[in-house]
């Protein structure tokens, strides 16, 4: 089913699987991790009985969304095998998986491929000078280290999103910085399906002293990335963060044309409560913009799955219920 995206935005029906909320990473602004060792893994059990209850609803992306277990840890190899196996569990049973699991080794990346149809890890923002602020004790924040997994990930033909944290302390140029950096790998490699523009907002567990990121900038920093981003990136913005009806639709207005994977809650942000479908159409409509669902994977990208993943993302394009959208 080909959909024109004049005036459509995309969203994934999606679900939200957090292996572990264990992270060696303190970033001052997060409002998800827990200390290593404080709370208990999931189960392979409990998510078995969570898919099932899934499988009678409109969901097809299963997230898994982990915090980082240190890589010289003891615990890294089983941790990836639960994030593995996870994702193996998700596609038998009919779903499509899509990780954003932190830093990821080479080796790591490869495997995940075979069980994931898209993957993701934000950039943030690559100015150095976090280093000193709010990534300050976060080893796993260094801009090469992360810029290296795009790169991968271009290598290894995995689809990607990965993403810019607005307002943490960077400056407008160190915005551009990020997306030309972003730009210049797709322009190699292909391979970025969207780029997420995250405002900062505060929650309840952070020690980061500091405003939301206004929403009223944000329009202005959607139109610049489109300028940056080549057009077959497509733009993705939360509306659970960007509070006020008119704003949303002036992002949309702007360039943006996705809201991400919409599911009963956001672990990033569990202070900010997803706003679901039938809310979205109605504050869209006035906009003249039509809500439709999508797949973690866009067609463009499907050539590269193995052909078990072919076989499960076709059975759901075949639906036609999911929109076959052009590149953006």
């Amino acid at each position: 089913m080909a959909i024109s995206d004049s005036d459509t935005v995309s969203y994934s029906p999606a679900y939200t699987i957090v292996p572990t909320y264990e992270c060696f990473n303190r970033c001052t602004y997060c409002n998800f991790r827990t200390a290593p060792g404080e709370s208990p893994w999931m189960t392979l059990s409990a998510v078995n009985k969570i898919l099932q209850q899934l499988q009678k609803q409109k969901v097809c992306e299963i997230l898994i969304l982990s915090g980082e277990v240190h890589p010289r840890s003891p615990k890294r190899q089983a941790w990836f095998q639960r994030i593995y196996d996870l994702c193996e569990l998700a596609l038998a049973m009919g779903f499509l998986p899509h990780t954003n699991a932190g830093i990821l080794s080479l080796a790591e990346m490869r495997q995940l491929k075979k069980v994931n149809v898209s993957m993701g890890l934000m950039l943030e923002q690559l100015t150095p000078k976090l280093l000193n602020t709010v990534h300050r004790h976060a080893p796993s924040k260094l801009p090469e280290v992360r810029l290296q997994q795009l790169i991968w990930a271009g290598e290894l033909q995995i689809p990607f999103t990965t993403g810019l944290l607005l307002g943490i302390g960077e400056t407008q140029d160190d915005c551009w910085e990020t997306l030309n950096a972003i730009s210049d790998l797709h322009k190699r490699y292909h391979h970025i399906q969207e780029v997420i523009l995250q405002p900062h907002s505060p929650g309840h567990q952070q020690s980061f002293n500091a405003p939301a990121f206004d929403p009223e900038q944000l329009p202005e920093v959607i139109a610049k990335a489109r300028q940056i981003l080549p057009p077959d990136i497509t733009i993705q913005i939360p509306p659970n963060l960007v509070n006020d009806d008119q704003w949303l639709l002036a992002c949309i207005q702007a360039g943006a044309r996705d809201l991400g994977g919409i599911s009963p809650r956001d672990e990033v942000n569990p202070d900010y409560p997803h706003i679901q479908e039938q809310t979205l159409k109605e504050i869209l409509q006035p906009g003249g913009w039509k809500l439709a669902p999508r797949l973690p994977i866009y067609p463009q990208f499907d050539h590269w799955l193995t052909h078990d993943l072919k076989t499960a993302v076709k059975h759901w394009r075949d639906e036609g219920l999911y929109g076959d959208y052009p590149t953006r």
